[in-house]
């Protein structure tokens, strides 16, 4: 599904905006974030130099999670009063209530590793989402997200540059 999603992303904005623009824009997007926009840029996709495309994808990864880190939660608690909105809210604090355990067992490293293993349902999204909802202080978390978000561009690195690259090379 990251796949085709990627692929429909990089063909509808690719008559608009650059590579280098496309792969920060996914860098950003929920769920896609840093993983998706590396796998964007791989030469499976926009063939964006590996240089190029590393600072793109973890700026685009890393400007939301301070807004994240600081306002998510009493986003959620408004999404909570308007009814339209509030099974999302649920079902988000359930996404984070589901994968806190890790994180509150091993703390700093715990957030690390979440962020940084590319695993379906993690990410620097929804960890900033969890440290929020434990109420890590940020000079705690947003360390940890930025180790985990270098860890994550290092497995990511390898396997869209030089796995699918090699392939598609």
């Amino acid at each position: 599904m990251t796949d085709r999603l990627i692929e429909w992303l990089t063909m509808a904005l690719g008559a608009r905006i650059s590579g280098e623009g496309i792969i920060f824009l996914i860098s950003m997007i929920p769920i896609l974030e840093l993983r998706g926009g590396l796998l964007a840029a791989s030469p499976a996709f926009l063939d964006v130099p590996i240089l190029r495309a590393i600072p793109l994808c973890i700026l685009g990864n890393l400007l939301p999670i301070p807004f994240i880190l600081l306002l998510i939660e009493k986003v959620l608690d408004w999404m909570e009063k308007v009814p339209v909105l509030q099974k999302f809210a649920l079902w988000l604090r359930n996404k984070a209530d589901k994968h806190k355990g890790q994180v509150e067992k091993y703390g700093f490293w715990g957030l690390v590793l979440f962020v940084g293993i590319p695993l379906p349902g993690t990410g620097a999204w929804t960890g900033s989402l969890v440290a929020s909802l434990l109420h890590m202080k940020i000079r705690k978390s947003f360390p940890a997200i930025l180790l985990g978000i270098m860890l994550a561009t290092i497995i990511m690195s390898l396997l869209s540059y030089g796995l699918i690259g090699a392939i598609f090379g």
